[in-house]
């Protein structure tokens, strides 16, 4: 979060306060329509993304994540990265100062947001960046990391290659998620050999193509369904010929089936609805 607000006529959010501040944890929040994006930026400071209502899409060189609700983005300081609201969101944005940044996740990745984190962060994003400060402000960023040491990462995470020739099939996958191209006939289409196709994919994302393919449409298909999209065509549109082999495949990366996904993802927005009325600037 740093750039782009709607609310103030595309012109950047100053955070230069939040970064400043005597107060090693800082937060801000903003709400983005749907398709917004926030262009490539860094924070001085670990940020932790959050969306209490909505799903966004998170890009960096070291990949990108899925942040839909019950779930955050957890970078290291001075990552660049860039938004991009897949439905309309409210975002919630933690600063951490880089001093306290080396107990907590060593990587970039998605973790679980516990109803404790998710009060505490609600929480953060109302306390003032500048003096006076109550006792309290100091102490709810305290928990809020001893939190971050603790939460469980999860599978929403998708390595990006920087491999240019690569990271040029990624984007053709990503455009059309259902399409059934073999790794033979894309090596083809840009003048390599499948070997090569391969030992690139592989040496790049660390997957091969078919275990990175899955992870993509699946993903991708995530997005659609946060927008109400029938499972069933979810399903045909993410290559996959039945609701139930998607669902199969959904449930073996994700620990739970789509329907139940779709569940709890909208029970968490409802409850921060009815939690934060009004609850952004």
């Amino acid at each position: 979060m740093g750039f782009a607000s709607p609310h103030l006529s595309g012109h950047a959010l100053d955070l230069h306060h939040a970064h400043t501040s005597d107060l090693p944890v800082t937060g801000v929040v903003e709400s983005y329509p749907a398709g917004h994006v926030v262009p490539m930026h860094s924070h001085p400071r670990g940020h932790l993304i959050y969306a209490s209502t909505g799903v966004l899409r998170v890009q960096a060189i070291t990949g990108q994540w899925l942040v839909p609700p019950t779930t955050a983005v957890w970078l290291r300081p001075s990552i660049e990265h860039q938004l991009t609201a897949v439905t309309g969101v409210t975002a919630h944005g933690i600063l951490i100062t880089e001093t306290i940044t080396a107990d907590l996740p060593p990587m970039d990745c998605v973790v679980h947001v516990s109803p404790l984190m998710r009060e505490l962060i609600a929480a953060l994003v109302s306390v003032p960046h500048q003096p006076p400060f109550q006792p309290r402000d100091a102490l709810l960023g305290e928990l809020l990391v001893e939190e971050l040491k603790t939460v469980a990462q999860l599978p929403f995470h998708l390595p990006w290659p920087n491999d240019k020739l690569i990271s040029k099939v990624c984007d053709a996958l990503v455009r059309d998620p259902g399409q059934t191209s073999t790794a033979e006939a894309l090596a083809q289409r840009y003048a390599i050999t499948s070997k090569t196709l391969h030992r690139r994919f592989l040496k790049s994302t660390g997957m091969n193509f078919g275990q990175w393919r899955l992870k993509m449409r699946l993903m991708k298909s995530i997005e659609k369904l946060l927008q109400g999209l029938p499972i069933t065509h979810v399903a045909l549109e993410s290559g996959y010929e039945s609701h139930s082999a998607y669902s199969v495949a959904f449930k073996k990366t994700f620990a739970c089936p789509p329907s139940q996904f779709i569940a709890a993802a909208y029970h968490s927005s409802k409850n921060a609805e009815v939690n934060r009325p009004g609850f952004s600037r």
